[in-house]
């Protein structure tokens, strides 16, 4: 009779226990976007055909916001996929509470977006990871996702 009484207090221990720690681990992988720069969206899969087109090629990009409550000097830090391909920002400012899309292809920059000026794509739709490091060489963030399908249209939000 003690095994069966003890069994149900042991789980009812077990299931507060691993409920507590789970209450717990939420907040601090929540934490990591509260404030600074990170991964918003990122078209890995840009709509249409893989032609390599100026359009094609810009329909390709990555979002990076500023969260937090001050302007951040972007010069010197750099956006890397899993093969190495690296963008690297010039001197570029973003605001607090502002974005900046860095698309692959060609063109001109403007507030709000910068060009990779690349002519081949960077993103691969069969699964990819897009890593923001600092100039210091310290990781800032990452964002990885799986095969583009018709469900997620080639598209990852990162919060």
């Amino acid at each position: 009779m003690r095994i069966r009484t003890a069994a149900p207090i042991a789980l009812a221990a077990a299931t507060a226990l691993a409920g507590s720690l789970l209450a717990t681990a939420a907040p601090a992988s929540a934490a990591a976007h509260q404030g600074g720069l990170h991964f918003g969206t990122i078209q890995y899969d840009g709509p249409g055909k893989d032609d390599r087109s100026k359009k094609s090629l810009n329909a390709e990009w990555v979002n990076i916001h500023n969260n937090g409550k001050k302007k951040v000097q972007l010069k010197g830090f750099t956006v890397k996929d899993n093969t190495g391909y690296t963008y690297t920002f010039g001197s570029y400012t973003i605001g607090a509470g502002k974005t900046v899309k860095v698309r692959t292809g060609k063109g001109k920059n403007v507030s709000g977006t910068v060009h990779w000026n690349r002519g081949s794509y960077v993103w691969n739709n069969t699964g990819d990871k897009a890593r923001l490091i600092k100039p210091n060489g310290k990781l800032q963030d990452s964002c990885s996702w799986k095969k583009s399908t018709s469900a997620n249209k080639g598209i990852k939000n990162c919060h």
